[in-house]
């Protein structure tokens, strides 16, 4: 046998780089960088600094690109085509695996077992061994119906056709009440009408139906009931007539019309709709009026009755699916079943990577739309951990958000243990504790947006600590704690909160000062405060819902600072305000306001063209003609909102309303984001704080923020809790969900839930400042707060 050539010999053990040349996506700006395989490299910088755009709208972007170009143009034409990132050289890449933030679909029947195999495998499992056998694995399937069927079909047999009568059924698990959903809707008709006002006294609740104009004329004109008698003194008849009479034409005053209960026309107007859509008062009614209870037929576990009566040694696949995921683990370790040994094998891998992963308190049964951003990033590493793939490139964003520092070292080993099995991992990260254990670390800035798309760094982490970066001169920071806190001005009072996983808690929020909830994740934090706090309490909550806009959407139109600058534009030059929209009458008539002309070439990436009329301005050559304060309406979209805020602040182009808004973006540190951006081009953290921003222009008097830290840069850290503090040193209360030590130092009082996730969380196991917090060290928050502020403990 030939002797082997040496390792040195081989020319493809020479690529163990990923080299990037001239890499110009979004902000950045010819960009150079190599990357070595098979070691864990963190990209840091501020947010907007082009973090995202270098690894996934460059690196993932080109490998996502090359293989589906592999794939026959016939497949291609069912997939999404991307195009080519804008970078001279990209060499060395690998098969990427992007494991992101992005909000697992809210669909009502997604849930954690569904998303993980983990149902598919437990409904096998039911079907082979469960007693009494029911059927095949989708009668235990809460998204199958039963389906009946019969009638005459033809038999050939011979020279004859012969009639016979068929009937076949396939056995489904969908409860037929609530077709799967586990619940069902109901109305709450205190919320439709007040039974002691007439519907001439405006007894109906309902937005929107007032009898002064159409309503009063189409309910009067009926003859159905008394209008001046109180709706509660109604018979039988006539409460069933107001409420849900089918639609029935009338004739009133001679014209037409059809009368329709007041249940089913707003169920086709208002309740038929996705809720995030409509209007604030439209869905303040809805979440008011519209009531869901657990289905009573399968005590909303979405099953018929067969699927629950099969057992194995006692327990429904029901009840597998409600255990909490490190109890189900146990049980389904603890079956000897020979016959199906390696299902089993496989089932218990998928749940000890639940465990290991650090979301053993989850259920299966828990829909996907309720888990945090963090929460769903650690979901979709369950199917990464056990694979024998080696060689990839595994992308994480941000992958300790929603952690607790106690939980940080975890998903550390997790990262080390896939760079270990000979992959190259690439993380966009913020939290030191991470930052820690690279082994190539990757800053960009120096700053964000048109001042960041740049390398200030690239080495060692003990290099970044001393060089002279943004991200450098932050990464050993440590807030202190205060000397002095403020004192509560009042409480909201939660009594006797048993949401998901609490325990009949009763807590006092403090208002009049800088509250922060904290735990570790799964301790019930979020069921404590967006579950459990009273529906009169005067509340904003700024959560990590995404951010809803089109690549027409920006901060101007999100914001409604594009509103009184049209306003402002349309009063000046004696013109019509949408004039100055490139969304409506404004707009340049060839590219429709878009600025670019999309050319569609079927499975190869659609080419994105400026407008040769408009130049990119997206509007009208006329409209360009008018003027507010020296400037067309597409210079105003082109400014920062630095530029801006001076711009409409005094002069000829001085607007109040709008300058009022530019301060607030100014505030949360967004103050090189250029007005005119579109929305599609932000960074996770830059959203979170135009949302931030938004939401501040509310009335209320309690801010609550459920992890405002996410995507932000130490530095940006430090400019939040500026923020925060002038809310509160200006009368509001603010209540922050955070893990953030920098934030929890920084509180006027500390709850911290826990001790552990799931059942072993849900209890309220510190209250007070966090000077006594750290004292104590009874909980592991109070350990790791105490670790951060080291030193200055003693103030």
């Amino acid at each position: 046998m030939a002797d082997m050539p040496s390792s040195a010999s081989l020319p493809a053990d020479s690529h163990d780089l990923i080299r990037i040349r001239g890499a110009r996506v979004n902000n950045l700006r010819d960009v150079s960088v190599e990357l070595p395989k098979r070691r864990l490299t963190v990209f840091t910088g501020v947010s907007g600094s082009g973090k995202s755009s270098l690894v996934f709208g460059t690196v993932a972007a080109e490998s996502q690109r090359l293989i589906n170009e592999t794939y026959s143009s016939f497949v291609q034409g069912f997939m999404p085509t991307l195009a080519r990132p804008d970078v001279d050289v990209l060499d060395g890449i690998t098969t990427a695996i992007i494991v992101d933030q992005e909000r697992i679909g809210g669909n009502p029947r997604s849930t954690v077992g569904t998303l993980t195999d983990a149902n598919a495998m437990l409904r096998i499992l039911f079907s082979k061994i469960a007693t009494p056998h029911v059927g095949g694995p989708n009668a235990f399937s809460f998204n199958t119906p039963t389906v009946r069927g019969g009638g005459a079909i033809k038999v050939d047999r011979g020279a004859q056709s012969k009639a016979l009568k068929k009937t076949f059924e396939v056995l489904g698990g969908m409860c037929p009440r609530c077709e799967g959903m586990g619940n069902v809707s109901d109305i709450d008709l205190t919320e439709i009408y007040d039974a002691d006002l007439s519907l001439a006294a405006g007894s109906l609740k309902v937005p929107g139906y007032s009898m002064d104009g159409w309503y009063g004329r189409l309910y009067g004109g009926s003859g159905y009931f008394d209008m001046d008698k109180p709706v509660g003194q109604f018979t039988k008849r006539e409460l069933d007539d107001l409420l849900y009479r089918e639609p029935t034409k009338i004739k009133v005053d001679g014209i037409n019309l059809t009368y329709e209960g007041v249940i089913p026309r707003i169920t086709k107007s208002m309740l038929s709709k996705d809720i995030d859509s409509v209007q604030p008062h439209i869905r303040a009614f809805i979440e008011r009026a519209v009531t869901a209870t657990a289905c009573p037929e399968c005590d909303g576990t979405r099953l018929a009755d067969h699927a629950r009566n099969a057992r194995i040694d006692g327990v429904n696949i029901a009840d597998a699916c409600r255990m909490q995921i490190t109890d189900l683990h146990d049980w389904v370790v603890g079956l000897d079943e020979p016959t199906v040994a390696p299902l089993l094998d496989n089932l218990g891998a998928t749940l000890s990577s639940f465990v290991e992963i650090g979301l053993g308190y989850l259920s299966l049964e828990r829909p996907t739309g309720t888990l945090s951003g963090g929460e769903a990033q650690r979901t979709k590493m369950i199917r990464h951990l056990g694979s024998s793939l080696t060689d990839i490139t595994y992308i994480f964003d941000e992958p300790t958000v929603g952690l607790h520092p106690h939980d940080i070292a975890r998903m550390n080993t997790l990262l080390l243990r896939l760079r270990d099995k000979g992959n190259t991992v690439l993380v966009v990260e913020h939290k030191p504790e991470t930052i820690a254990i690279a082994d190539h670390v990757v800053d960009l800035g120096p700053r964000a947006g048109s001042l960041g798309g740049q390398i200030c760094f690239e080495g060692t982490v003990e290099g970044l600590t001393s060089a002279d970066t943004l991200t450098g001169r932050h990464l050993h920071d440590r807030a202190r704690l205060k000397d002095e806190v403020r004192s509560a001005s009042g409480a909201i009072e939660i009594r006797g909160a048993s949401t998901n996983n609490l325990q009949d808690v009763d807590v006092d929020l403090p208002l009049g000062v800088l509250a922060v909830i904290t735990g570790v994740a799964g301790s019930g934090k979020s069921s404590l405060i967006h579950g459990s706090m009273p529906k009169d309490a005067d509340v904003v909550v700024i959560d990590q819902s995404a951010i809803r806009g089109s690549r027409r959407s920006n901060p101007a139109t999100y914001t409604g600072l594009l509103d009184p600058i049209r306003k402002a534009f349309a009063k000046a030059n004696g013109v019509k305000p949408a004039l100055f929209s490139p969304n409506s009458e404004g707009a340049c008539p060839t590219c429709k306001g878009a600025g670019v002309i999309y050319t569609d070439l079927a499975t190869m990436a659609g080419v994105a063209t400026p407008c040769d009329v408009c130049e990119g301005k997206r509007f009208d050559a006329a409209v360009l003609e008018y003027q507010l304060g020296g400037r067309d309406i597409s210079e105003v979209l082109q400014m920062s909102v630095d530029e801006a805020t001076a711009f409409f602040g005094e002069g000829d182009a001085r607007i109040p309303a709008a300058h009022k808004i530019l301060l607030r973006l100014s505030d949360v540190g967004l103050d090189y984001l250029k007005v005119g951006q579109p929305l599609t081009t932000l960074s996770g953290g830059e959203r979170q704080r135009i949302k931030l921003a938004t939401a501040m222009a509310e009335k209320a008097q309690v801010y609550v923020l459920d992890e405002p830290t996410t995507g932000l840069h130490l530095a940006d850290v430090e400019q939040l809790l500026g923020l925060l503090d002038r809310l509160v040193d200006g009368g509001k209360s603010v209540i922050v969900i955070e893990h953030h030590q920098a934030v929890m130092a920084h509180a006027d009082w500390i709850i911290d839930i826990g001790p552990g996730a799931g059942q072993d969380g849900g209890r309220v196991v510190f209250e007070g400042t966090p000077r006594d917090l750290v004292t104590a060290r009874s909980t592991l928050t109070g350990e790791h707060l105490a670790a951060y502020v080291g030193a200055s403990i003693s103030g």
